[in-house]
């Protein structure tokens, strides 16, 4: 049986680095892995869900609730594109929501980020928001730095014109 301790032990993980370093690849292999142990898994891009939870707040039929519901039954979510772009406040606010629910049901979430951490808090907009944000997400995370010469795009090219 392949270990899943971060999962067990609810811990985050963070891959940072540029563009085309492998940061979704490397999510994806741990959330196939996470699917093998019969985990559910969950891939999502931070700006489609931050807009899917928006949509769903304005709605009056218990949309937002249901949605909050499923994400928190995850057993594993990975977030790439994290804070990509800058956060607005009521955007910033319900990804605390969504943060602040799998914190307290003891989920485990991947995060996929061009930025270094210190940049999050920028993008986060709100102060008070970020903080909280960032206190249910770096104390207990493995932060790893993706940093390859090369992206994994130009290698995947140059191999397709080897052949």
């Amino acid at each position: 049986m392949k270990s899943l301790n971060y999962l067990i032990d609810v811990r985050n993980i963070i891959f940072k680095g540029p563009s085309g370093n492998g940061k979704t690849f490397f999510a994806t292999a741990f959330g196939v892995q996470a699917c093998r142990q019969f985990n559910k898994v969950e891939y999502k891009r931070l700006p489609h869900l931050v807009e899917e939870f928006k949509l769903a707040k304005y709605q009056a039929d218990g949309i937002y609730l249901r949605l909050m519901k499923k994400l928190v039954k995850i057993d594993l979510l990975i977030l790439d594109e994290w804070l990509l772009y800058p956060l607005e406040n009521e955007e910033a606010a319900i990804l605390l929501e969504i943060i602040n629910a799998r914190h307290e049901a003891q989920k485990s979430n991947i995060y996929c980020s061009q930025l270094n951490i210190s940049g999050w808090y920028e993008n986060l907009g709100n102060d008070t928001v970020a903080e909280a944000i960032m206190e249910r997400i770096i104390h207990n995370a493995y932060d790893i730095e993706l940093d390859g010469k090369m992206s994994m795009r130009e290698k995947l090219s140059f191999k397709q014109t080897e052949r």
